[in-house]
C-alpha cells in the first residue's frame, strides 16, 4: 500500500538530471514548470503570478520562492538553500534567481524555459537576459515512463477511485441532482480512503478530498468535455461518469457509460461499439507498438462500423502527476515524434478512451492500463459490460 515516492526516487531524478547537466556542458539545470520541480525535489506549488525557479548543479540543488513559499520548502531535505523575494511585482523573482545562479557560479544553464510562464498576469524579464541559457525539456522526457513506485501509486489511486465510482452507482437515481451525488460519492470515499490510510496519506489537497467522483448527464454527454447541467437525474438518462483520486500527485482515471433504467437499442447499439473500440485498444497495447497504430485500429474499426462521423478525439494519453501527459496515443504520433520515441514502452501508464458522440448522447469508457515487459496491465477495474453499468430502478 504505497502512499507516497520514496527518496530514492528523488535521488535518482536528480543524479540523471545532473548527468544531462554534464552532458550538456551547462554549469545548471534550470526548472520553472511546477511540475517539475515537483518531480525532481518533492516541493509541490500551485503556479500562479509568483514564480519559482529551482537551479540543480553537480553538488547543489537551490530554489527560488515568493516569500508566502519559505516555511513550506526549508524543511525540503534535497534542497540546500532558498532564496526568495517578497512578491511579485513588488519583488524580483528572475533577478533573485539570477542572483542565486550567480552564487552558483553558474553562468550557462539548460532551462525549461527562458523565464517564468506568464500566468495570472505574470510578466517578467527572459532568465537570458541575466545568464546564457540553452532549451531543454530533459525532465518532460524522464516522466514519460514510470518507475515501479509510481505505478503503484496510480495503482493505489485506481483503487480508491474504484471505491468512489462504486459509491456514485449506488447513489444515483431519478430525481437525484447530479452535483449532490458527486459530491457525496466523493466525500465518502475521501473519508474511507483517509480512515484507512491514516497518518500514512501524504496530505495534497487544500479544504477538498483526496478522492473525485462526478459525471455528466443527458444531452451533455454529447459533448466530450460537457459541463455538469442544472438539471435533476431522469429515468432514460445516459451518464458518463469519471473518478480519480491524488496519491502523493498521482492519478488515475476511471470513466463508464452509465444508463439510469433499461437503455433503448440504440443505446446498446453505441454502447457496445464504444466497448469494442476500448477493447481493440487495450488488446493492441504492449512495448514496442507503435502509438499511432492503437489508434489506428480503433479509427479503421469505427471505418468498419461506419461511424468516423461520431468520433472526436484520439484513444488516450499517458497519465501520472499530470492528467494528461505525452505520449499520446494518436495517428499522428509516429510523424510528431523524435526518432526512438514512437513505440511504448514498459512503464508508460495509459487511459484509453476512444468515445462515439451522437447528437443526443455520449459513450465513453476510460480505464488506466501500464504497459509492461511483456504486455499490459489493468489498473482501474471497476465492471465494463452494459449490464454492470444500468441503474437498476
Amino acid at each position: 500500500m504505497p502512499t507516497r515516492v520514496p527518496d530514492s526516487e528523488f535521488e535518482d531524478r536528480l543524479a540523471a538530471v545532473r548527468g544531462k547537466v554534464d552532458e550538456a556542458g551547462a554549469d545548471a539545470g534550470v526548472w520553472f514548470g511546477a511540475t517539475s520541480i515537483e518531480y525532481l525535489t518533492g516541493f509541490d506549488h500551485i503556479q500562479t503570478e509568483r514564480p519559482v525557479v529551482l537551479a540543480v548543479t553537480d553538488e547543489r540543488c537551490e530554489v527560488t520562492v515568493p516569500r508566502l513559499e519559505v516555511e513550506r520548502v526549508q524543511t525540503n531535505p534535497r534542497i540546500d538553500a532558498v532564496h526568495h523575494y517578497f512578491d511579485y511585482p513588488g519583488g524580483h523573482p528572475i533577478e533573485t534567481a539570477a542572483e542565486m545562479l550567480a552564487g552558483l557560479d553558474a553562468e550557462t544553464v539548460a532551462a525549461d524555459a527562458d523565464g517564468a510562464p506568464g500566468v495570472m498576469g505574470y510578466e517578467g524579464p527572459a532568465l537570458s537576459e541575466f545568464v546564457e541559457v540553452e532549451p531543454q525539456s530533459w525532465v518532460d522526457r524522464m516522466r514519460w515512463a514510470k518507475s515501479d513506485a509510481e505505478v503503484e501509486l496510480i495503482r493505489e489511486s485506481a483503487k480508491w477511485a474504484n471505491l468512489a465510482h462504486r459509491y456514485l452507482a449506488d447513489y444515483t437515481e431519478p430525481g437525484e441532482h447530479p452535483v449532490t451525488a458527486s459530491q457525496r460519492a466523493s466525500m465518502d470515499a475521501s473519508r474511507a480512503m483517509l480512515d484507512a490510510l491514516g497518518d500514512e496519506y501524504v496530505a495534497r489537497t487544500r479544504g477538498d478530498g483526496p478522492v473525485g467522483a462526478g459525471y455528466i448527464t443527458g444531452e451533455q454527454t454529447a459533448l466530450p468535455h460537457g459541463h455538469t447541467a442544472n438539471r435533476r437525474i431522469e429515468e432514460g438518462d445516459v451518464l458518463v461518469t469519471g473518478a480519480t483520486a491524488n496519491v502523493d500527485g498521482y492519478r488515475s482515471e476511471l470513466e463508464r457509460t452509465m444508463f439510469v433504467g433499461e437503455p433503448t437499442d440504440e443505446q446498446r447499439h453505441y454502447f457496445e461499439l464504444m466497448l469494442e473500440a476500448q477493447t481493440i485498444a487495450i488488446d493492441a497495447l504492449g512495448p514496442g507498438v507503435s502509438l499511432s497504430y492503437v489508434d489506428e485500429q480503433v479509427w479503421e474499426y469505427f471505418e468498419e462500423q461506419g461511424v468516423t462521423d461520431l468520433a472526436q478525439h484520439h484513444v488516450g494519453h499517458n497519465i501520472g502527476l499530470g492528467g494528461h501527459e505525452p505520449p499520446y496515443i494518436d495517428r499522428g504520433w509516429d510523424e510528431h515524434a523524435e526518432p526512438g520515441d514512437a513505440e511504448m514502452e514498459p512503464g508508460h501508464v495509459y487511459t484509453i478512451e476512444p468515445g462515439i458522440y451522437t447528437d443526443t448522447y455520449g459513450y465513453r469508457h476510460s480505464d488506466t492500463v501500464a504497459v509492461t515487459e511483456d504486455g499490459a496491465e489493468m489498473l482501474t477495474y471497476f465492471p465494463r459490460d452494459l449490464e454492470s453499468n444500468v441503474v437498476r430502478l
